[in-house]
């Protein structure tokens, strides 16, 4: 009865687990790198990156509405969580802050903020994908030759440790370790070959990976190509269950009143917000089934899971763009490849972390490389450039914004430009015209735009007043707008006058006494009258100026 109950809250699926248990151990082997290296980037202890990843796999895919966004410390979060916990003087009062960070996010879904991720531009997600994909090639490329000075999960164009990203590259040409190559280059080889067989496809690719630079791993010892400890995953190594519950660290509520620790927390809870809007809109841009998330869900979610990782260690989380898209490359379904990844995390740590330290960096970063490439494929740009400049420009801003800056504000770079473009297309739509030619001049018919706002105000003015003096006769229609701003109902009145006055006949329909209806309003409206809609409306295409 019970099993029952908690299957039917989070809508588990038999029939999709035969897809989201491979992809779990998939996201499983890329999260668990991501956890340590953002952790040990933060100064955080490297046990608070697991834990969150934990966290963020069990806890808020529970609660989410995303089927495949996967949730965990976020690399966007480093330099934010390295400030806060030097500024604030002690682990125990940062956690105080993501508590309350949490608590702030639980606010911000039921006030439901989550709104904003509705008006994220297409172009600027698509680019924000694609950088994404390039940042993560780039980043990895280090990994990959065994050069491990970065953190695991980098993002940033700007590293710790003085480099940026393409000095990184240059100072790994110089450092190559060729075990880590060879693994590295033979795992590229086995994920893209191994899925092209269709009775292997039952084992995941990521997985044979693994095992297979495990075992080359220990090959490789006592040679040329061996590998040192700083190119195998480290974790923590607990010899008892006591030993285990000793890793956990809580909250210091004693400084509840203490300024800076609600400063941090709004700085967290804002920011983890934004990146995980951001994340939550990307994530359903490559979902195979084009599902919608609910925002304002995904909010509460991670407020849950940022309050709970606050309170038994973790560090600050959100839904990752990495993570995620690994999980939609592996084939995942639902949310229950999220949840088996927060399970083996827990598994690893407690079972059997001997034999995790013994992968090598360098397979974990072909398998994300292989990611990245799949997220910036040449077809994604040849799409985008089809689509007109409008919508090619601020995709390529975005992604050399993200590439050369972090990810929040390259994605604010795009939407200014996108911004630019979304305005100039809507100064220039404001109306359609029709002329027709009689014997004393001309008649002209305004069709005013579904939605006129203010922005549309200096074309409809500029337009009005600038027409010929053969046209004697107007007629400005607005009974097809949903929308007219009352400051272009106000320059259409004034005109009326200035043409009533040269003698010109004018004709307003469907503006005057005029009463603007949401559109929102109005859909509900009709749906309680008629019912639900049976076709889409249509809008004719027609000349504009």
């Amino acid at each position: 009865m019970f099993g029952t109950r908690v299957s039917a809250f989070l809508k588990l699926s038999k029939r999709d687990l035969k897809y989201d248990f491979p992809a779990s151990i998939v996201v499983f082997l890329v999260a668990l790198p991501l956890c340590l290296g953002i952790a040990m980037a933060s100064g955080a202890p490297l046990f608070s990156g697991l834990l969150t990843g934990i966290i963020g796999g069990i806890v808020v895919a529970s609660f989410s509405g995303s089927q495949l966004s996967v949730s965990g410390p976020a690399a966007g979060l480093t330099v934010i969580v390295l400030g806060a916990i030097q500024q604030l003087g002690a682990y125990e009062t940062f956690l105080l802050a993501v508590v309350i960070a949490g608590l702030i996010q639980l606010v911000l879904g039921i006030i439901k903020a989550g709104m904003i991720g509705n008006y994220f531009p297409s172009a600027v997600i698509i680019g924000m994908l694609a950088a994404i994909g390039i940042i993560i090639i780039l980043k990895q490329l280090p990994h990959a030759v065994g050069y491990d000075s970065g953190f695991f999960g980098e993002e940033s164009f700007s590293q710790l440790n003085q480099d940026n990203t393409f000095s990184a590259l240059q100072k790994a040409l110089g450092a190559i370790n060729y075990g880590a190559t060879v693994i590295c280059l033979i795992s590229l080889a086995i994920l893209i070959v191994w899925p092209t067989f269709k009775r292997l496809r039952l084992v995941p690719a990521p997985l044979v990976v693994v095992i297979l630079a495990v075992v080359l791993g220990q090959v490789f010892e006592g040679t040329s190509f061996a590998l040192d400890t700083k190119h195998l995953v480290v974790i923590p190594v607990v010899q008892s269950f006591g030993e285990f519950l000793g890793l956990f660290i809580f909250p210091d509520f004693t400084q509840i009143f203490n300024q800076e620790v609600w400063v941090v927390a709004f700085t967290i809870a804002i920011i983890a917000s934004l990146e995980t809007l951001l994340s939550v809109e990307a994530v359903d841009k490559i979902d195979p089934f084009k599902r919608n998330s609910p925002t304002n869900r995904e909010l509460f979610a991670q407020g849950i899971g940022n309050a709970t990782s606050g309170l038994l260690g973790g560090i600050p989380m959100t839904a990752v763009i990495v993570r995620s898209s690994a999980n939609v490359n592996a084939g995942g379904r639902t949310r229950q490849s999220a949840i088996l990844h927060g399970i083996w995390l827990l598994l690893a740590v407690i079972t059997i972390p001997q034999i995790i330290n013994l992968i090598p960096l360098s397979c974990l970063a072909a398998i994300l490389l292989h990611t990245g490439y799949k997220l910036a494929k040449p077809s994604a740009f040849k799409q985008m450039w089809h689509k007109g400049l409008d919508q090619f420009v601020p995709f390529l801003v975005t992604i050399v914004a993200v590439v050369f800056t972090d990810l929040l504000t390259g994605v604010g770079v795009g939407l200014l430009v996108a911004m630019f473009y979304i305005l100039r297309n809507n100064l220039s739509n404001a109306f359609e015209y029709d002329i027709e030619e009689n014997e004393d001049g001309a008649k002209i018919t305004f069709i005013l735009a579904e939605e006129v706002t203010f922005l549309n105000k200096a074309a409809i003015q500029k337009a009005l007043y600038a027409l010929p003096k053969r046209i004697n006769e107007i007629v400005i229609d607005g009974s097809q707008s949903r929308f007219i701003d009352k400051d272009v109902i106000e320059v259409i009145k004034d005109f009326e006058q200035h043409a009533v006055s040269k003698g010109k006949t004018i004709e307003l329909a469907g503006i005057v006494n005029r009463k603007n209806v949401p559109n929102i309003k109005r859909f509900t409206q009709a749906i309680l009258k008629n019912g639900s809609p049976t076709r889409p409306i249509v809008k004719k295409p027609s000349e504009t100026i």
